[in-house]
């Protein structure tokens, strides 16, 4: 597998664990952190904002998934596909710990 695969392997793990949160908050109807936001990442954006780019991120990790060729068979490609899920898990966590503080 050439080195670029590997790479898009973490960032595919990224893209899909953001679509989470922000599909949970869109679907329910709650503001949430997005780019958009004013301040980017910091001030509340819409319901539908969130589903959107819940959306997007879906369609990138979706095409660096396919891309990538993520197979059980390779185990670093994998490894750094739960690396990528993780990282982005610890950042969103780290990030948002304080988006309800005044």
């Amino acid at each position: 597998m050439p080195w670029y695969d590997y790479i898009a392997s973490f960032f595919a793990g990224m893209f899909l664990t953001n679509v989470v949160p922000h599909f949970v908050h869109g679907i329910s109807g709650d503001s949430f952190p997005t780019p958009f936001a004013n301040p980017p990442g910091k001030g509340l954006s819409s319901p539908t904002v969130n589903m959107l780019w819940a959306l997007f991120n879906l369609l990138v990790g979706y095409l660096l998934l396919r891309v990538c060729r993520v197979a059980s068979g390779n185990h670093l490609a994998l490894a750094l596909f739960f690396a990528g899920i993780s990282a982005m898990g610890i950042m969103g966590s780290v990030s948002f710990r304080t988006k309800h503080a005044k």
